[in-house]
């Protein structure tokens, strides 16, 4: 909810800081004619992401500057607009923007630099201002059928619509995704061919190129590695080697080592550890000289797959380690052209089953839209009457839509409508000539969906336009009504209106010869009884005018 509001150098406000109360209620601003009402409600707008004006920073000034922040609950939707954006989720939300003279003007999220279409997505989930003619809340069709569902209670229902369409959509992207592989796979069907007898041929694996140009390495450097081996090898074995050498100073001490009182012990120890690895070198070496002699068809043969393999993935334009995966995909697709017709008509009928699907939970949401439409229909009637709005008719309208037009949210178009005239055919809400009946038709509406998912502060301009007396006291009622689900701010004319307010702030407006200026006092209850009385009498506040006053705070508490 909204939590306070900073203006500087805005208009005829040079500096005004409004703190609202936690937890909602009903707000009312009052004051005489002209003395700026209007702007608050304009600065407001302007933190919310509203177009700028030229010529709204104050007479002399550099900028005008508004910041409005707001409590964030846990769950509120601004959290994940936040969140997409990368800013982070705190308990306090504030907006804030600032325009200079000349026009420029920068806008701030939680004082981040934002843009403006940042601010408005926001200002969206945080506030609603219903003034007259303003094309947007409830006046905008795109937040009817929303409206209707949270009115009807039809959560499982869109829940199960969205699912049961994101189901067929991916059904319907999973065949098209087929028969597109299938219609390319056909016109390359030869080329697929030839590509997959070539690479099957070569049979290549992921590790060949590393494998082969080692061995290659290896091949080459044969002789030089071989003679060194050989060489090794006579060293230790050849004449007077020193493996027959070891051999012959072991067989030596071992003959005699039991006359040496264990004097040779140690040394016959180290000879026989000493002939061990020597034998065990010898071997080595033997092996390494096998497997080291030098095989030229060997290494044509290495050399001639290392050339093939590279050729075919410069043919392919794929490293040499994706020869084996790009084989797989060839033969998988022509696999899939082979046995394409059974696969394609699994495909087709699990996209004709999901629509199915979800034309069978679109109807039943429809349904209970309908259902719901009537409900709230009864609903709004039952408020327009006191409202002096009883030869009016609101009527939900709820048609289908083309098949082109299905989405997610349904196969329906929802749209509130009303007929101001007996007999004359309902038209769309927006319509409404006259400011007064719009704004008393918006309240209506607004107290039957109350709890239906609205931006939790709304804010109405002057709702009770051209109405008193009943009628007054009616709209009075309605928004005592509604703020007991959000925060309601009215900027009011009507006294009826202003006492049944759980807050009430005087704007009054100062002019001297050189300048004017607007500035806002909350008032306490002997304030409030003073305006309530002006409000009643006019210029002249009369005793008659304060008793009647006493009488109107007396009956709204």
């Amino acid at each position: 909810m909204l939590a306070t509001l900073s203006i500087r150098d805005f208009v005829l406000i040079e500096k005004l800081d409004l703190e609202f109360a936690h937890g909602g209620g009903l707000g009312a601003l009052t004051g005489e004619t002209g003395a700026g009402k209007s702007i608050l409600i304009d600065a407001l707008g302007l933190a919310l992401g509203a177009r700028a004006e030229s010529g709204v920073v104050r007479r002399g000034a550099t900028q005008a500057s508004i910041a409005a922040s707001f409590d964030l609950p846990r769950d509120h939707p601004a959290r994940s607009v936040l969140a997409e954006q990368g800013f982070d989720g705190e308990d306090v939300l504030t907006l804030r923007r600032m325009i200079a003279a000349d026009g420029r003007g920068r806008a701030f999220v939680n004082d981040q630099p934002a843009s403006v279409a940042l601010l408005r997505r926001l200002g969206d989930t945080l506030v609603e201002i219903q003034g007259q003619m303003d094309q947007h809340g409830l006046l905008d069709m795109g937040t009817h059928r929303a409206s209707l569902d949270a009115f009807a209670g039809l959560e499982k229902q869109a829940a199960a619509v969205a699912s049961a369409w994101t189901a067929w959509r991916s059904a319907e992207q999973g065949h098209a995704d087929a028969l597109a592989t299938a219609e390319a796979a056909r016109r390359d069907e030869e080329f697929l061919r030839h590509a997959v007898k070539e690479l099957n041929a070569l049979a290549p694996k992921a590790d060949d190129e590393e494998t082969l140009a080692g061995e290659r390495a290896l091949l080459r450097a044969g002789t030089a590695l071989g003679e060194a081996v050989a060489q090794a090898l006579a060293e230790l074995e050849e004449g007077r080697g020193a493996v027959a050498s070891l051999r012959t100073a072991h067989r030596l001490l071992e003959r005699n080592a039991d006359k040496a009182d264990g004097r040779l012990d140690v040394p016959l120890a180290a000879l026989d550890r000493a002939l061990s690895e020597a034998t065990e070198a010898q071997a080595q070496l033997e092996m390494a000289r096998d497997a080291l002699e030098f095989d030229p068809a060997r290494l044509e043969k290495i050399e001639e797959r290392l050339f093939a393999l590279r050729a075919l993935a410069r043919k392919h334009n794929v490293a040499v380690a994706g020869l084996s995966e790009l084989a797989e995909k060839f033969s998988a697709q022509l696999a899939a052209l082979d046995d394409g017709e059974a696969g394609l008509k699994k495909l087709a009928a699990a996209a004709k089953a999901a629509r199915a699907t979800y034309v069978a939970a679109a109807e039943a949401q429809a349904a209970a839209r309908r259902k719901g439409a009537a409900r709230l229909d009864k609903a709004v009637a039952a408020e327009l009457a006191p409202l002096k709005l009883e030869r009016a008719k609101f009527v939900t309208e709820v048609a289908a839509l083309p098949e082109a037009e299905w989405s997610g949210a349904g196969t329906d178009r929802v749209q509130f409508t009303v007929s101001t005239n007996p007999g004359a055919p309902p038209s769309p809400i927006a319509r409404i000539a006259s400011g007064g009946e719009l704004s008393r038709f918006l309240l209506a509406l607004k107290v039957c969906l109350a709890k239906a998912g609205d931006a939790p502060t709304i804010v109405f301009d002057e709702v009770d336009s051209g109405i008193g007396g009943a009628t007054a006291a009616a709209v009075g009622e309605r928004l005592k009504r509604l703020a007991k689900d959000v925060q309601v701010l009215v900027v009011t004319h009507s006294p009826q209106v202003a006492a049944v307010a759980d807050r009430h702030w005087l704007i009054r407006k100062t002019t001297t010869r050189t300048a004017a200026s607007t500035d806002v006092v909350a008032l306490d209850a002997e304030g409030r009884r003073e305006e309530i009385a002006r409000m009643l009498s006019g210029a002249e506040v009369t005793v008659e005018a304060r008793a009647a006053a006493d009488r109107l705070l007396a009956t709204a508490g």
